[in-house]
């Protein structure tokens, strides 16, 4: 069962890589999507990791899919950016609004 750990790190890497492939073609609604795979991927990953533990054979490959991870986040906010500036400066002079 622990096995499957290192499985749920390589959905978030399979994820992640996905979110980065859509941003890169400037698919906004992908990277959303992508993202809240990632999301649900991660939160089942904490709930199984109280169960279970990684096993140490997997610990070096974890470490290295987490890079990958972080690495790409890194790239699809750089990408982003620009969106963002963009949709923020839509909005710029409207009134806020109270939720």
């Amino acid at each position: 069962m622990s096995n499957m750990l290192i499985d749920y790190y390589k959905a978030i890497e399979d994820s992640s890589r996905k979110m980065l492939e859509a941003a890169l073609a400037k698919d906004w609604d992908g990277v959303v999507r992508y993202e809240g795979a990632c999301a649900v991927l991660i939160e089942e990953l904490r709930y199984k990791s109280q169960e279970h533990e990684l096993l140490p054979e997997h610990r070096k490959e974890k470490s290295v899919i987490m890079q990958r991870i972080l690495r790409n986040d890194a790239q699809i906010r750089c990408l982003a950016e620009p969106w963002l500036a963009q949709f923020e400066h839509m909005f710029e002079g409207q009134p806020q609004m109270m939720h």
